[in-house]
């Protein structure tokens, strides 16, 4: 789950880590008297779920309160286009007032789960201020990587070994070492999933300040936060995919043509790689799980065909606790609820109940391809795709 701007910055303030002051506006007129209050040059920064908002006009320096109100006025209602975004863009309902400040140096501070080392890795950099996939690439000796033992948890001499790999005066050793120490904190008594700050400002006045702030918490953890789970902000989210978790499906949005129906994730990431292997590309990944119902079946495939993008739904299933029968069943009933939006199908089914649940597609009047290997599905995926 993602969370806004301002709400990183209040989690990550209860845990010590400096921010510059702000005050959250949803119109114009809250924009100007928060701007009045502040006094002096202030920024006007869209909060949305993305990133890249600076270069698509989601960041703004104005001087006054009036100043302030327009270019509030100029985002809210609007959505934001980034290239994280997409051509659609997402809606811009609030913005954040923040005080201006005087910037000497920018850095880059991140935790986030790494598969590889089974923990929290440190990502650090004294290239703040830029995406870091991008510094990644063009100066790789400036990224920083810690690894943190997931049972001792981040040592002092980590977070001293980070400032200095910062680079950073004597007198920012200390602040950046406890800094680092509160957002590792923060990090794990929320059970997040990634915590950035792009930009950490040393400014010319001395101060260590949090400009910016990402916060993702882990969706399997969710249940444990309930005062986290009341910032999910639904309006930056694809509709589908909000509509899909409410059904308890695990659905995610992608930007190809061909709809994918499986049940478990790992046999969903194969068949997107068999799709993608045809030369089509996937427009989802979807995985109905193994105690699905008729109903939950139905739901699935008619997510899959709310989206426009579709032209063909590849079907890989292996029965065992969703028999295949009732798979069959589901997309019948699909179909009568949806009779308009039914798309070309390639159906394989291996286990449970597989040839009945065969037998019920191919007496039915879906245009369904039944095939038996995933050779097979490619081949019939590339025609209609």
């Amino acid at each position: 789950m993602k969370l806004h701007e301002y709400q990183a910055k209040e989690i990550l303030g209860k845990y010590g880590v400096p921010t510059p002051k702000s005050k959250l506006a949803k119109t114009g007129n809250q924009a100007a008297t928060a701007a009045f209050e502040m006094g002096g040059t202030v920024v006007v920064k869209a909060q949305v779920h993305a990133g890249g908002r600076g270069k698509g006009g989601g960041v703004k320096i104005v001087e006054s309160p009036g100043a302030a109100k327009q270019a509030a006025e100029e985002m809210i209602g609007s959505n934001l286009v980034t290239f994280q975004t997409g051509p659609e863009g997402v809606p811009v309902n609030s913005v954040l007032i923040e005080e201006g400040i005087e910037i000497e140096n920018e850095l880059y501070l991140g935790m986030v789960i790494d598969g590889a080392s089974k923990g929290v890795v440190v990502i650090a950099s004294e290239a703040g201020g830029m995406n870091i996939e991008e510094v990644a690439e063009t100066s790789p000796e400036k990224i920083l990587q810690i690894p943190i033992d997931p049972v001792l948890g981040l040592q002092p001499f980590q977070g001293r070994k980070i400032a200095y790999g910062l680079n950073l005066g004597q007198e920012h050793i200390r602040p950046v070492t406890s800094l680092v120490q509160s957002l590792y904190q923060a990090f794990i008594e929320t059970d997040a999933s990634l915590v950035e700050i792009n930009p950490l400002v040393i400014t010319k006045d001395g101060k260590v300040l949090a400009a910016d702030a990402k916060l993702d918490i882990d969706d399997d953890a969710i249940f444990r936060h309930k005062d986290l789970q009341e910032m999910r902000d639904v309006s930056q989210e694809d509709p589908l995919e909000v509509e899909a978790r409410s059904s308890d499906i695990n659905y995610v949005k992608l930007e190809g043509t061909v709809g994918c129906i499986v049940n478990g994730a790992g046999l969903a990431m194969a068949t997107m790689d068999v799709t993608s292997s045809t030369g089509a590309s996937p427009s989802n990944f979807l995985d109905i799980g193994g105690g699905a119902d008729e109903e939950k079946v139905a739901k699935a495939l008619n997510l899959v065909l709310s989206d426009d993008s579709v032209k063909a739904v590849l079907v890989n299933l292996f029965g065992g606790i969703l028999r295949c029968d009732i798979a069959a069943r589901g997309f019948l009933l699909a179909a009568e609820q949806q009779p308009d939006k039914v798309r070309p199908m390639v159906v394989r089914m291996l286990g449970t109940n597989s040839d009945e649940g065969r037998e019920i597609l191919s007496q039915s009047s879906l245009n369904v391809i039944l095939v038996n290997t995933l050779g097979e599905a490619a081949a019939e995926i590339k025609k209609l795709a």
